[in-house]
């Protein structure tokens, strides 16, 4: 970032003000401003990315398909719980799906389950939610 204490007579000031943020007395000059510690971007190697595409594209087009998707992913996280001794809480187990590299894709799969129950189907989804 380039810096500097405003200084000079008034109209120098006023003529430098645009395109400037003033920060406690010193100046920033976007334009001339480097960036010394941005990294040049890297593309990663997703290992996962084919399983996610397939996932994502899995379309449910059958009943029976969509009714074993919607029984089989569960509507909570299951991992959750607090455990209790004589009513006083002693730890607290936070859910771990999100540390599931594919959640998003697998409630992703889920609802379009649901919806084609709902939509395609004409059926009642309430037992799955």
């Amino acid at each position: 970032m380039s810096f500097r204490k405003p200084g000079g007579s008034a109209p120098e000031r006023d003529r430098h003000s645009h395109n400037t943020i003033a920060v406690s007395g010193w100046v920033y000059h976007p334009l001339t401003a480097s960036t010394p510690y941005s990294q040049p971007s890297r593309k990663s190697f997703d290992l996962l990315a084919p399983l996610r595409r397939k996932l994502d594209n899995l379309q449910v087009t059958n009943p029976e398909f969509a009714h074993f998707i919607a029984k089989s992913i569960p509507a909570q996280c299951p991992f959750e719980r607090t455990v209790s001794l004589f009513g006083k809480t002693l730890f607290h187990i936070p859910p771990l799906c999100k540390l599931n590299p594919l959640y998003e894709e697998v409630v992703g799969l889920r609802f379009r389950a649901l919806c084609y129950l709902a939509d395609e189907c004409g059926e009642d989804i309430g037992q799955y939610c």
